[in-house]
């Protein structure tokens, strides 16, 4: 039997292709016995993973249950409706897969941690500057609420995040949606899968990242990166590459403030808001 082999950096479509078929193949299941338990037909199967299809929501989902895999199809399916950038939607089906995501983001909240209305303000500026539709402002916000579904697993990646101090004085969307964003800091840093740290202006050495970056660390103890241009998405598997990450994240960490610090500061920023 002739086998397409896909590229998963080739298009979104073939990103998500390769990972239903990598994920079928590890469940030893053919297409046949795939679409009997997702109640498509073995064809449409076998029309994604090479490409040919387009998925909707509804089979991604159902994929997704069909092969236990979380939401790792559904991700990088709102991956491909969120933007055309090229490495996102491979990068959120790695993400959804991880037991420990560290990230660094320099100048606004991450995220895994914004609060709805902070996240429609950066959509909604997007859609001032032309830069998407109000459609896609609407998919970004939907992703994102997928996105963050993870902290409501019955276990949780460890997520730890190192924010720049200009990311929590930036009154993003005015003093009420900030105060509203600080607050939910605050609460989630009360859960026992997530650390918070400040990286405070008072820091002596620049910053090691010049914008935001991902470590993403997977059940094999492996680490994959991930970073943007205005362009595209990045996914680095490098080993040398993300050592030196690691090593700059490592260094960060223990120089930015600790979380009972982080906290503090936090709440006096929150205070001024009133």
């Amino acid at each position: 039997m002739n086998r397409k082999e896909l590229d998963p950096a080739k298009s979104p479509r073939a990103a998500f292709g390769s990972q239903l078929r990598s994920s079928r193949e590890a469940l030893g299941l053919t297409q046949d016995q795939l679409a009997a338990r997702m109640e498509y037909s073995g064809t449409y199967i076998s029309a994604v993973e090479v490409a040919r299809k387009s998925p909707g929501l509804k089979f991604a989902r159902a994929a997704d249950q069909a092969m236990g895999t979380g939401q790792t199809l559904e991700l990088m399916w709102w991956g491909v409706k969120r933007s055309a950038l090229p490495g996102f939607p491979e990068h959120a089906a790695q993400e959804a897969r991880a037991t420990e995501i560290r990230v660094f983001e320099p100048s606004i909240i991450p995220g895994l941690l914004q609060v709805p209305e902070y996240a429609a303000v950066h959509a909604d500026a997007g859609v001032r500057r032309g830069v998407i539709t109000q459609d896609q402002a609407h998919d970004r916000l939907t992703f994102l609420a997928a996105r963050q579904r993870m902290h409501k697993r019955t276990k949780p990646p460890l997520l730890h995040a190192v924010i720049d101090e200009s990311g929590i004085r930036r009154a993003t969307g005015g003093a009420a949606v900030m105060a509203d964003q600080l607050d939910h800091l605050i609460a989630m840093a009360e859960r026992p899968h997530v650390v918070l740290q400040i990286a405070p202006f008072a820091l002596i050495e620049p910053l090691p990242f010049s914008g935001f970056i991902t470590l993403l660390t997977f059940p094999d103890r492996s680490v994959a990166g991930y970073t943007e241009s205005a362009e595209r998405g990045f996914v680095i598997r490098d080993a040398e590459t993300v050592t030196s990450w690691e090593r700059a994240y490592d260094r960060l960490q223990v120089e930015a403030l600790s979380m009972a610090a982080s906290l503090a500061l936090i709440r006096d920023v929150r205070k001024d808001l009133t």
